[in-house]
């Protein structure tokens, strides 16, 4: 090996070395415009059957089909969004958030009803933080300005939603009007005898995926329906929108259930916040927290083990690995994206290396 040799190979490392920075780099400076993309695949996955049953069914043009499916997803996410109006109006007034001298009388005013109920002391209390060390740390933390401050940078992220929103439309109308078009995308990027497998796993992924979203959605609205008559029963005022926002945390494995398990609870009590602790709040956060654990039993036994086996087809504890492994290395968005991601390279491993045996284990059944 001569040294001109050695040093074409070196030069063509650090060129590919160079090469990958430059593309990771240039991913992250457009990582809003993957976000849309991947928004607008999910939208198109979910709303390609619309256009499927309107073209087959009604036997209407390609493009009006798409504009019909289009109109009814944008008329779904803003009668959504519409719900939540009433519930931010209210909160916000339960809560004072704009006026933190009020909200820390609220606050404090809760706390010594649970004191009282419990039969202890501010004394008590005091005692306690000061034995633990904790009091200097509570008192440097605890900062309520936070809340306008929050306030302020939900404005600013509203007013570049439109942004986004429309970006994320008008990708999703070209998805759903053209179905290979994103396909076609891909494929400029493969060599030519590596065409057909891939149009064969772009195939699957499609019907996995739609499954999946699709049981998902199931998922979501089975939680929706227990919250919803928890709420109801417990006589909480805006029971249907917190119901369907806690019920929308369980996109997120795991960590979902319990952050949207503590906005119901705590959205609760403040709903009646001002009425006896022992006699009105803690019993109405008894009745949430049974129905959060019911919904909870029924979606962990019930719903979920049936999405990943009929959908996915993987294991329940497969699926736990991985969204455990992707919450670790790349946060919550690597938690709600896991599932579909591990799909799709299953099937891509499929496809492309049938004969290896372990991804004949991986993919038994797929």
């Amino acid at each position: 090996m001569t040294s001109k040799t050695i040093a074409n190979g070196i030069l063509r490392a650090v060129a590919i070395i160079a090469g990958i920075i430059l593309l990771g780099y240039f991913l992250f400076k457009i990582q809003s415009v993957i976000a849309y993309l991947a928004i607008a695949a999910v939208i198109a996955l979910l709303g390609r059957p619309i256009v499927l049953f309107l073209r087959a069914k009604l036997k209407l043009p390609n493009t009006l089909a798409v504009i019909i499916t289009m109109v009814l997803i944008l008329a779904l996410f803003l009668g959504i969004l519409a719900l939540f109006i009433p519930l931010v109006s209210e909160q916000s007034k339960n809560l004072s958030l704009l006026d933190i001298d009020a909200l820390k009388i609220n606050l404090n005013t809760l706390y010594l009803q649970i004191l009282e109920y419990f039969g202890a002391t501010t004394a008590n209390v005091n005692e306690l933080i000061e034995e633990s060390e904790l009091e200097k740390n509570m008192l440097e933390g605890l900062d309520l300005n936070f809340i306008p401050d929050f306030l302020n940078s939900f404005v600013n992220f509203l007013s570049n939603f439109s942004v986004g929103l429309f970006s994320v439309l008008f990708i999703s109308f070209f998805f759903l009007k053209d179905s290979n078009l994103f396909q076609n995308g891909i494929l400029t990027f493969v060599p030519d005898n590596k065409e057909n497998n891939l149009v064969k796993s772009i195939d699957k992924i499609n019907g996995l995926l739609s499954r999946y979203f699709a049981g998902i959605l199931l998922q979501l609205f089975i939680l929706f329906v227990i919250y919803t008559i928890t709420l109801l029963i417990a006589g909480v005022e805006n029971a249907i929108v917190i119901a369907f926002l806690c019920s929308l945390f369980n996109i997120i494995p795991y960590i979902g259930p319990i952050i949207g398990g503590v906005v119901m609870i705590t959205l609760t009590m403040t709903s009646f916040l001002g009425a006896d602790f022992s006699t009105v709040i803690l019993p109405k956060a008894i009745y949430v927290l049974i129905g959060l654990v019911i919904g909870q039993i029924i979606d962990n036994f019930f719903s979920q083990p049936f999405i990943f086996s009929t959908s996915v087809k993987s294991h329940p504890l497969e699926i736990f690995l991985i969204i455990i492994i992707a919450g670790l290395v790349f946060g919550i968005v690597g938690m709600v994206v896991a599932v579909p991601g591990y799909t799709a390279i299953k099937v891509i491993l499929k496809e492309f290396l049938a004969e290896n045996q372990v991804v004949k284990k991986l993919t038994k059944g797929l």
